[in-house]
């Protein structure tokens, strides 16, 4: 009975989670996309405050956010790191958000805990851009490597970690 009503309680799930990314997805994709720069103004803020982190670390940085199809932040000396609509985020805080919103739990959690992972999955992105730009000075050889493995294991491994933290102390059983 209790293995019937957890399959259940997870078909649920799948399904709902699924929908409701099924309809971000599309939304994202033929509205916010061709209608909006949702993802030039994320990429805008990355270079902003990637920026900013640099300097703090007495790194002469320049930045370009004039085309906003080709924003990039680099230290001098070294190829800019070009961040793309794929690389800004925004993606993997849906599916975040996403999941949050269909597992159980009180919305009074969810209104808090949902923004407070999305400025956390951001702020992680800034970070992960920082290091990427002092890569591609320090070790470009290493940059392609940490891009494609190091840093999405690390980004999608903090967002996994959310998930747990929401499943283990705000759901509702």
């Amino acid at each position: 009975m209790i293995a019937s009503f957890f399959k259940q309680q997870l078909l649920k799930f799948f399904i709902l989670a699924g929908l409701a990314y099924l309809i971000w997805f599309l939304t994202y994709e033929f509205y916010i996309i061709p209608n909006t720069n949702l993802d030039e103004r994320v990429i805008s803020n990355i270079v902003f405050f990637s920026e900013k982190i640099l300097r703090f670390f007495s790194h002469d940085t320049y930045a370009s956010t004039e085309d906003l199809n080709m924003q990039m932040i680099g230290v001098d000396g070294a190829h800019p790191v070009w961040i793309g609509r794929p690389c800004n985020g925004v993606s993997v805080i849906a599916i975040f958000c996403v999941f949050l919103i269909v597992f159980p739990g009180k919305a009074i959690h969810k209104l808090w805990f949902i923004p407070s992972g999305i400025v956390l999955i951001h702020f992680t992105n800034i970070l992960r851009v920082c290091a990427l730009a002092a890569i591609s000075y320090y070790k470009p050889e290493y940059l392609q490597f940490n891009h494609t493995y190091t840093f999405t294991i690390i980004v999608y491994g903090l967002i996994f970690l959310l998930w747990m933290l929401w499943v283990n102390r705000f759901t509702t059983k």
